[in-house]
């Protein structure tokens, strides 16, 4: 009793807790209950029970212990500023090789955990399977390595499919299909050592902050950390690459969260092609009204949303893109800002620039007031007793402008995105992520998070500057290349070689206005931008060569080119048949 009672006494003042990367915190719920636990009848009672005789004294000390504190401690919080980590408290602890256990009132559980095919090579836990996270693991799988360090790579992602994300456009306008540019991982991987895993990131337990990995045998260390996933699985891992991505910042202002759809990942752009072919049946006739789009923001992805949808509605479509910049894409080279503009004004968009929105609400089916375009004033009673019909409040973001109110039927939200950074282990007081202003992880130069030598991240989820001090956009050309860095800093790591600090090479920008249209400014010809036809076609080429594998750059080529010779003999026959028609 005296050793459980040394056991338990830290804990009780708020000391060290038992050791384990999980544990679940006790909340109280009333001071009576605080107050029996801690009264003395409760340990005497305790101390009067016999004690257990054989091996097995101490654990049956234990779990009497936990069976009589069971009902008070239950929810049991915090003294003080320290959260109690209590005896009831979920822990756990490596046994075995790939084992962990749960520590609990009930015993021992053992708890699943991901069984990697060899001990003794180096693991490599890959978080996210965007631009940065893939070709990361493919990258790893391309060099060349010694037989006994080549290391046995997981690649772990919320969905069972890469995405291109620079062309879900051409999902909207048609011109590729799903497979296309979201294949599955299975497939990507089939040729490869590399293992997927399909499941979301709980939380992290990094230990190379610790300062105590060590190599072992053959050069494998010790272990890096864990990684705890949603379904209960558990990965240790040697090395780890984050590579989340970012997800749409909606909770903005009021009403985007409910009311607009982002277009970031390919269920947002089947969610927004879904609504409007919705919208295009139920407006099909001459005498319906036009589909009110409404594009907030116009950076390159609003300008790209709002060239695409034009082209799609036409003449049924009134597209609204707003901007609280007084020009579209200030960051575009001059030559893809003026290229795009030319293309929203042929297609008659309206755009409302040095705006902002402050607020979208919902026009519902009884309410009686009359729409505004401008505060104070009348405008068609579309808006009145419609469903699904959204309201925009515009506000001045430049002096000399007035507030606006615009109606739509359906609302696009294009306005920022915040990186994906695992949480830590709550319970690990110790652990600790460096972030900046934007929730990025503050790396290295050679993409290491810094105070984790075991941790590289890419892509949204590392924050880095370049040589002018400039922070790197999150886009996938940096993803692209910071991968190539990182899995050859992996390789260099694990084989004791010095590691090289990232450069980004910027190669030119690019951005598709339509069907048949994009500008294209390459950095290595000053002031040269790629127009109209000439341009789409040099950006899907510059694309399908960027596509994950051979193999799938191969098939999607042949797709490509077997669309574009039917899209070639379908506009002959339709300029045949206007000249016969004409003649």
């Amino acid at each position: 009793m005296s050793q459980l009672g040394g056991r338990c006494c830290p804990i009780l003042g708020g000391g060290p807790a038992v050791n384990g990367p999980r544990r679940a915190e006790i909340h109280p719920q009333s001071r009576r209950q605080l107050a029996h636990f801690r009264s003395p009848r409760l340990w005497r009672a305790m101390a009067s029970r016999e004690p257990f005789k054989g091996k097995a004294t101490q654990n049956q000390w234990e779990k009497l212990f936990l069976d009589c504190t069971r009902r008070y401690t239950s929810d049991l919080s915090i003294f003080g500023k320290t959260p109690v980590r209590f005896f009831c408290s979920i822990s756990s602890s490596r046994v075995q090789d790939n084992r962990f256990v749960r520590h609990s009132s009930e015993g021992e559980t053992e708890l699943p955990s991901y069984t990697w095919p060899d001990n003794q090579r180096p693991r490599v836990c890959i978080l996210g399977g965007g631009f940065g996270g893939l070709y990361t693991a493919l990258r790893l799988e391309s060099l060349v390595w010694p037989d006994d360090r080549k290391p046995q790579v997981l690649l772990v992602d919320q969905s069972d499919q890469f995405v291109f994300k620079p062309m879900l456009y051409e999902l909207l306008s048609g011109e590729v299909d799903d497979w296309e540019i979201a294949p599955s991982f299975t497939d990507l991987l089939k040729n490869t050592s590399v293992q997927f895993v399909k499941d979301r990131v709980k939380f992290i337990r990094p230990l190379d902050h610790l300062n105590h990995i060590e190599m072992g045998e053959l050069g494998r260390s010790c272990s890096g950390g864990l990684v705890h996933l949603e379904s209960g699985i558990i990965i240790e891992y040697d090395w780890l690459v984050l590579a989340l991505g970012a997800e749409a910042k909606l909770d903005v202002v009021p009403g985007s969260a409910e009311y607009a759809f982002p277009f970031l990942t390919l269920e947002d752009a089947r969610k927004v092609n879904s609504k409007l072919t919705t919208l295009e049946r139920q407006r099909f006739g001459k005498d319906s009204p036009p589909i009110h789009v409404a594009i907030v923001g116009c950076g390159y992805s609003g300008v790209e949303l709002a060239a695409t949808i034009s082209e799609r509605l036409e003449d049924r479509g009134i597209i609204q893109a707003i901007n609280v910049e007084t020009t579209i894409c200030p960051n575009a080279p001059p030559g893809n800002r003026e290229a795009a503009l030319r293309v929203l004004q042929s297609r008659k968009t309206q755009l409302f620039l040095g705006y902002f929105v402050s607020c979208i609400k919902e026009v519902s089916a009884s309410e009686d007031s009359v729409g505004m375009t401008r505060i104070g004033e009348e405008m068609s009673i579309d808006a009145k007793n419609h469903r699904n019909k959204f309201i925009l409040e515009l506000q001045p973001a430049q002096r000399g402008l007035e507030s606006q109110i615009l109606e739509a039927d359906i609302v696009l939200w294009t306005v920022g995105c915040k990186p994906v950074i695992p949480h830590l282990d709550p319970f690990d007081q110790s652990n600790t992520f460096p972030l900046n202003g934007r929730g990025q992880a503050e790396t290295d130069e050679t993409l290491r998070v810094r105070g984790h030598p075991r941790i590289f991240a890419i892509g949204d989820s590392a924050a880095l500057r370049d040589s002018s001090g400039k922070l790197l956009p999150a886009t996938a050309q940096v993803a692209f290349q910071q991968a190539d860095f990182a899995g050859w800093n992996l390789w260099a790591a694990i084989n004791d070689r010095p590691l090289l600090p990232f450069r980004f090479q910027k190669l030119g920008e690019m951005m598709t206005l339509g069907r048949n249209d994009a500008a294209i400014s390459p950095s290595f010809i000053e002031s040269l931008t790629l127009e109209g036809p000439l341009g789409h076609a040099a950006r899907k080429i510059a694309y399908l060569l960027r596509l994950p594998t051979d193999e799938h750059r191969i098939k999607v080529g042949i797709s490509w080119l077997t669309k574009s010779v039917v899209d070639s003999v379908a506009s002959l026959q339709s300029t045949v048949t206007k000249v016969i028609s004409g003649s």
